[in-house]
């Protein structure tokens, strides 16, 4: 996947490609795999680095929504079971098994809960990872031996998925290209072009790298920009209100210690109405997550002081023992969007986290919400809406068979490698041909320097940042270890891309800037 190959095809001027898609996030990028395997001609425009915002700050799960359930939305949740086994099915090196453990203490809510994850696997007939039963306290501290054991009662275990959201989006990007689409990071969209019939018939977007400008012709303009959606519909109508809500989630990770299990924790009920999950990834806990409306849409997030102390006070009530400020190695904040409340001060759990799609006077077609699990029926749906417009031909989705770039069945979970699937012994050969390239980034992490420039080579990584937040997750696991990487991952780089020494500084203090976000003092 080279970006100066993917931006040559948009040269010709005179081209009307069938599909332009704005936004290279989960939805974005599963539109345009969607479309591309049905044979349309399929651009992605995508302004910052894949899955830069929402789609690379999940709490790393493939899942049907248990809370969903408690709010009887049984058609969301099945809906969403059924796709959480399509994704392991079509990408089993990056999706995989993932244990829960929910402890109780009172005899009702084993009951209850068991009850409820019954049904839950009803749901997920056909699509099931494994099968919920009760278990004994003594079963719960042996599953979790980290439990808050005074008071406990019992507990139920159930199953739902665990994945590494960014790798899925590159996957996805490289997917989307193998298919026959152009896809393209850094490059934002500046208008939506409209034809004599007032339809949206394309873009004009720049590419930020090196300032050019195309104009893109289109039967069919996709917006799928996230928590940017109502900036590009204001691209297509100037007047239109405001459609998405952005809603603020934050998690904190945390060694093993705290866990010291395969299982995760989730806490069904907490004070503020949601659930809390800890959840095992790449060596790690991962625990969040909270829920707050913020007032403008962020690339780049701050978690509050709020919301660090909450995730920490609720932990201390299942965890032993119970995590402190100083035992966080990174925290990172994202935001979801959500569809706009009709009533202002409505709390953001209460809103809906079902997709929608939204069809302009001009034809833009806008889809938001839903979630990383549902993003193969949110683009299957988008799809189909175009057709239905008339903006394509009628043609089938492929995308429920259709395997995704990597996959691998069966991976070496126990190495860090697993999350590149079939691409694994490409990288090693790179350590082969130059053993220099198998030097680490970090003592205590086994990333190596051959990732890096397999990320620069095949996997449109542009900065430090790109590297060490969405291709090889130090700043997700350790934000003080990958700032302390940042100039050897950008010396790497410079030599892959010949830049200079000015490029360096800069890149490190970049990112310097952002890793800073990541660290609790």
């Amino acid at each position: 996947m080279n970006r100066e190959e993917q931006l040559s095809r948009l040269d010709d001027s005179g081209k009307v490609w069938d599909v332009v898609v704005i936004g290279g996030g989960a939805t974005g990028l599963g539109c345009a795999v969607d479309a591309a395997s049905r044979g349309y001609e399929t651009v992605l425009f995508e302004r910052e680095d894949f899955a830069k915002c929402t789609s690379s700050r999940s709490t790393k799960l493939v899942h049907g929504g248990v809370r969903y359930l408690q709010k009887l939305e049984v058609d969301l949740v099945r809906e969403a079971l059924h796709e959480r086994g399509i994704m392991k099915r079509n990408a089993p090196h990056l999706v995989k098994d993932q244990a829960f453990v929910i402890s109780n203490y009172s005899y009702w809510d084993n009951f209850l809960y068991f009850c409820g994850l019954l049904f839950y696997d009803i749901l997920s007939f056909g699509f099931g990872y494994g099968r919920s039963r009760f278990i004994s306290a003594k079963k719960v501290m042996e599953y979790i031996p980290t439990s808050v054991e005074k008071g406990l009662k019992g507990g139920v275990v159930y199953h739902d998925g665990q994945f590494d959201d960014s790798r899925m989006a590159i996957n996805l990007a490289q997917t989307a290209v193998e298919q026959g689409a152009a896809v393209a990071n850094y490059t934002a969209v500046e208008r939506v072009l409209h034809g004599e019939d007032g339809k949206a018939c394309g873009v004009v977007v720049r590419d930020l790298a090196s300032g050019r400008e195309y104009t893109v012709k289109a039967r069919c303009v996709i917006n799928a920009a996230g928590i940017f959606v109502d900036e590009v519909m204001r691209m297509d109508e100037p007047d239109m209100p405001k459609m998405v809500v952005p809603s603020q989630g934050v998690h904190l990770v945390l060694d093993m210690k705290f866990l010291q299990s395969d299982y995760a924790i989730m806490v069904p009920k907490t004070s503020d109405g949601r659930v809390l999950f800890a959840v095992p990834w790449h060596d790690k806990v991962v625990v969040g997550t909270t829920d707050i409306q913020r007032p403008v849409p962020e690339s780049e997030p701050k978690p509050l002081e709020e919301e660090i102390d909450f995730i920490l006070g609720t932990a201390g009530l299942y965890m032993n023992p119970a995590p402190t400020r100083k035992d966080i190695v990174s925290v990172f904040a994202g935001q979801r969007p959500l569809a706009a409340p009709k009533k202002e001060g409505k709390n953001s759990k209460e809103v809906s986290r079902s997709h929608k799609i939204i069809v302009s006077d001009h034809d833009l077609i806008t889809i938001t919400g839903g979630k990383w699990t549902s993003y193969r029926r949110m683009a299957e749906d988008t799809i189909d809406r175009a057709i239905k417009l008339g903006k394509v031909e009628k043609r089938k989705c492929r995308t429920r068979t259709l395997k995704i770039h990597g996959y691998r069945p069966n991976p070496d979970l126990s190495d860090h490698m697993y999350v590149y699937g079939s691409d694994e012994p490409a990288i090693t050969k790179l350590i082969e041909q130059n053993p220099a390239l198998g030097e680490r980034l970090s003592e205590k992490y086994g990333y190596t320097a051959a990732e890096v420039v397999w990320a620069v080579r095949k996997e449109m990584a542009l900065t430090v940042e790109d590297v060490l937040a969405r291709r090889v997750r130090m700043l997700f696991v350790d934000a003080r270890e990958a700032r302390a990487a940042a100039r050897r991952v950008a010396e790497i780089m410079a030599a892959e891309c010949g830049r200079d020494e000015a490029w360096i500084e800069a890149q490190v203090e970049a990112f310097t800037a952002i890793a800073n976000n990541y660290i609790v003092s």
